[in-house]
């Protein structure tokens, strides 16, 4: 609900989305009486859900099981800065997958500062040959034992794409052990056994976690409006 120029972070993020043109319908999910007024008075649709989830996905869930949608994207409320270019390829990913392999999708980008890599508020993922997800840590993975590689490293972007079916199956599950360590909720799919293909973007997609980041995206914003 922090200003973000002359609207709040979550109107600002709902907005993006919707002007991407590229979904049947664009949902605000919330337990905050805040925001989904927020969102309905200026004209969005937001929809309340149990407060007592455990996490963003579990909520999806909710919102997405009266739906009749095939996929559902998942971007959190703290990426105002999402493009369609992104969102368009999350769901090309689906479109190239006539076996329905894949149950998850998300997007990553390169990290270049060494304190991006050693924050833990920045959480990292590691991909196989293919991009398909190994694990998320919040970490710095891998780890350069010997300082001469300079492997490279990538930030999770908090942007998700999901077979509905896949959705609700994670919803009725118990949290997983490196889970439940970790604190991200999409390892309890790797955990199940189940494919995470992820999607370069180098477009700036960055989340709102903290009173440092918005300044961020408060000079991101004034530079993007300059241009």
């Amino acid at each position: 609900m922090q200003q973000l120029g002359d609207i709040t972070v979550i109107l600002r993020t709902y907005q993006n989305v919707v002007a991407t043109g590229l979904f049947d319908e664009v949902l605000v999910a919330t337990d905050s009486d805040l925001i989904f007024k927020e969102i309905s008075d200026n004209g969005g649709r937001a929809l309340m859900t149990r407060r007592d989830h455990q996490c963003g996905s579990d909520r999806i869930a909710e919102a997405a099981s009266g739906t009749e949608a095939d996929i559902v994207i998942n971007v959190q409320g703290d990426e105002p800065f999402v493009d369609g270019d992104s969102l368009k390829k999350l769901i090309e990913v689906f479109k190239d997958d006539p076996k329905k392999e894949i149950a998850l999708a998300s997007l990553m980008t390169p990290l270049h500062e060494a304190e991006e890599v050693e924050n833990p508020s920045v959480v990292k993922v590691i991909v196989d040959l293919n991009n398909f997800a190994l694990y998320f840590s919040r970490s710095p993975i891998p780890f350069d034992r010997d300082n001469e590689q300079s492997p490279p490293y990538y930030k999770h972007v908090g942007v998700y794409a999901f077979r509905k079916q896949a959705l609700i199956e994670f919803s009725e599950q118990e949290m997983t052990p490196l889970e439940s360590a970790e604190k991200i909720e999409c390892i309890r799919y790797l955990e199940h056994g189940k494919k995470i293909k992820m999607v370069e973007t180098l477009k700036l997609n960055f989340g709102i976690d903290t009173p440092k980041d918005l300044e961020r995206a408060k000079a991101h914003l004034k530079q993007l409006n300059s241009e």
